[in-house]
């Protein structure tokens, strides 16, 4: 049995077929909790481990490989318990008692099984019996062998099976299986992605290395702190970090363990799925079971990307450009912007882990601080407002006053969710990022909101690894998007390349490099504002001369790239040392460097260019001239950027990080229409865009937003004291 348990999980199965016809199969949702154990010793404590799967996906005979492998006893529900329970052939119980009496009479006899620390393969119908299987869920793991269903089919035609329970006369096989398959899903702690004719042998190594993660992962580490404290440090959950945001010591979390690398032929797994599938089999490699459940991160998922929320039936689609240039369109969202990825599930996530949390009081309320150079703070308001009202969370976006576009401030200021606070700051974007990581770390203001409310502080930048997670999906789904348009086969490299401010949308295409896909070259595309540009050319980062330029591209207007620590960190070989030395120096002295071997591998890795205002308006122009379409100033940054490293014989994929009607007049200026846009209203100039070009097709959510009229929005001097004492006047409204 698994002993102490910590943290609280939802377990949703579908249950038992109500009625299977020749064209209709209806299931029933069922929702339970389960608790699976963080510290549990799989190998060494009483626990089973629970093999499930379709007929034909290989589980007796992975069961007693694992059997042999780990030295546990090997029990198959058909063979050992129901046959000898039944004294007949599963088929004549099947066929004496039809389909639905079967599965019922199977899960009585599933119920008494008492075993322990043994290897458990169960029938392809037991899942259906959603009683009996909560009940042996209990007692271990359930393994869910993902087999391809071509592969199911082609093994039950060797087997000369061609009916299976559930299935009546004239019900196609591969209905029943896609039936099973929906039930699995619901019904697992971790999926082994099986390849196409992979071998039991192969599956079981799979088994025992997803097992062997569960038990030796850490949690997160913060990248500051020693490695020799991490082997003794307790370990710290998913839900942990999200609350808390910044780590204590002033570091951002990384996961304890290395990223998960997929092999071709699981990657080949993915590349028909829709978006949500992918995201699904993607974050389950990243997030352990015990801090988030599959079934309920399918549940978020869901809520998340469909196209009530999102206005293209991919998500975030891949268009051909021109010759080997193609963009990720990462603009199909609520606000309008790459954003929207991350804050249409991070928010989820932010409240299960508010409600679940252990370390918590009852009473605990958080207040969200996010720093915004013009995209976030819409995205972050849109997202707790949809998926977060009622859990008494309350959100305040910073935003430089004179450093964003007209539409994004709008976007900000009419949002019509409760606990809102919008503060536009007299100031530059890195004094509003300054100032939110000094909060983090303001014991005193920490005390004043615990006394006065019980609050708390927590973020939704990209400094928070619950907003990262979505941005490697989007990466990897590009390169799949590619695979499945047939512009490229698996495992060819491309070139991708990213209008970079705050390091993190590059940074998880580094995650996706890592869990195995193909980018040759991550091509980083600064503005004018080019620390990054100048870092990884030269390894040295320096603002002491410098400061932040107001450009056409605000959300990348930017000089301390705060994801650049986690780079470094990764690069370094996790040298927390000289993370700490790094970044005290850019606090103290405004500047650091790097040499050496470390320089040369950031070289290896990254693509450092920049494009001044000038090249991003005529890219505009020209782009527009030569393809009917319009970029925003952000991906036109990308775009000549791509164009000064571009290799002909690899394909470049572009991020398109936002609608170009954000950045309405910009972009029309950019097109020769100085005079027609003087004295027009946002309205009047949407509509100037949208008889100009359907390339892309115009943001109607963007068009209603300039119509609402305004939260109240008040702007600060900048200086730290405003911005606590705004902090704690806010408290007082939730």
């Amino acid at each position: 049995m698994l002993s102490t348990l910590k943290t609280s999980i939802l377990w949703r199965f579908l249950n038992e077929t109500k009625a299977i016809t020749t064209t209709t199969i209806c299931v029933k949702n069922y929702q339970h909790r389960r608790r699976l154990n963080t510290t549990t010793r799989i190998f060494s404590d009483r626990s089973n481990i629970i093999l499930m799967g379709s007929p034909g996906s290989g589980k007796s005979t992975v069961a007693r490989i694992l059997a042999k492998k780990l030295n546990k006893p090997s029990i198959d529900i058909d063979n050992d318990i129901l046959e000898p329970m039944w004294g007949v052939k599963i088929s004549e119980k099947l066929k004496e008692k039809g389909s639905k009496h079967f599965i019922e009479e199977e899960g009585k006899a599933l119920m008494t099984v008492k075993a322990e620390n043994s290897i458990i393969s169960l029938t392809g119908s037991n899942p259906l019996h959603d009683e009996a299987m909560r009940y042996i869920a209990n007692t271990g793991y359930v393994i869910f062998l993902d087999y391809p269903a071509k592969g199911i089919l082609q093994r039950l035609h060797k087997m000369k099976i061609d009916r299976i329970v559930g299935q009546e006369i004239g019900t196609p096989l591969t209905d029943i299986l896609e039936h099973r398959q929906m039930t699995y899903e619901q019904a697992y702690d971790i999926r082994i992605l099986c390849e196409e004719n992979e071998s039991p042998e192969s599956v079981s190594e799979k088994v025992i290395e997803a097992l062997a993660v569960l038990e030796e992962d850490q949690g997160y580490v913060s990248t500051r702190q020693d490695k020799d404290s991490v082997s003794v440090q307790e370990r710290t959950s998913l839900g942990e970090i999200l609350l808390q945001g910044l780590a204590p010591d002033g570091g951002l979390y990384v996961p304890a363990l290395q990223i998960p690398c997929l092999s071709k032929g699981e990657w080949s797994r993915l590349v028909n799925m829709s978006y949500r599938d992918r995201a699904l089999r993607i974050m389950e490699r990243l997030i352990n079971p015990c801090d988030l459940h599959p079934s309920k991160l399918r549940l978020f998922l869901e809520r998340a990307y469909n196209n009530e929320t999102f206005s293209h039936e991919k998500i975030f689609p891949v268009r051909h450009l021109k010759d080997n240039h193609f963009l990720l369109e990462l603009f199909h969202g609520p606000t309008a912007s790459f954003k929207d990825a991350a804050l249409q599930l991070m928010p989820q996530m932010f409240v299960d882990a508010l409600r679940h949390n252990e370390f918590k009081t009852d009473s605990s309320r958080y207040i969200i601080l996010v720093a915004t150079s013009g995209d976030t703070g819409s995205a972050v308001l849109d997202g707790f407002r949809r998926h977060a009202e009622g859990s008494g969370v309350g959100v305040i976006v910073l935003f430089p006053e004179h450093g964003i576009s007209e539409v994004q401030r709008l976007q900000m200021t009419a949002m019509s969710g409760g606990n809102v606070q919008v503060l536009g700051i007299d100031g530059d974007f890195d004094l509003c990022q300054g100032m939110v990581k000094r909060a983090f770390q303001d014991q005193d203001l920490a005390s004043w909101l615990s006394n006065n409310g019980n609050f708390r502080l927590s973020a939704a930048n990209s400094i928070t690894w619950g907003r990262l997670l979505p941005q490697i999906v989007f990466q990897v789904s590009g390169y799949l998007d590619l695979v499945e348009q047939k512009v490229i086969s698996l495992g060819d490299e491309v070139d991708v390349c990213i209008p970079t401010g705050n390091f993190g949308n590059i940074l998880g295409a580094f995650y996706a490099q890592a869990m195995g896909i193909p980018f040759r070259r991550l091509v980083c595309a600064s503005n004018a504002n080019n620390t990054l540009t100048e870092f990884i050319n030269s390894g040295v980062y320096d603002i002491r001369s410098r400061q932040i330029q107001k450009t056409q591209s605000p959300a990348i207007d930017i000089l301390k790239a705060s994801n650049l620590e986690r780079f470094i960190y990764h690069k370094s070989d996790r040298d927390s040392q000289l993370v700490r030395k790094c970044f005290k120096e850019l606090e103290e002295n405004q500047c650091f460097e790097v040499s050496g071997q470390l320089l040369e591998d950031i070289q290896k890795s990254l693509v450092g260019k920049w494009c001044s205002e000038a090249e991003c308006v005529t890219t505009i122009k020209n782009c527009f001239e030569t393809t009917g379409y319009l970029l925003d100033p952000h991906t036109a940054i990308a775009k000549f950027v791509a164009d000064l490293v571009n290799d002909v014989d690899v394909p470049m994929i572009i991020n398109a990080t936002a609608h170009y009607s954000k950045f309405a007049p910009q972009v029309l200026r950019a097109l020769g229409h100085k005079k027609d846009i003087k004295d027009k209203s946002m309205s009047e100039l949407f509509d100037m865009a949208h008889k100009i070009t359907d390339s892309p097709g115009m943001h109607s959510r963007l068009e209603e937003c300039i119509k609402s009229s305004d939260i109240s929005e008040k702007v600060l001097k900048p200086n730290y004291e405003d911005v606590e004492r705004a902090i704690k006047i806010f408290s007082h409204k939730i």
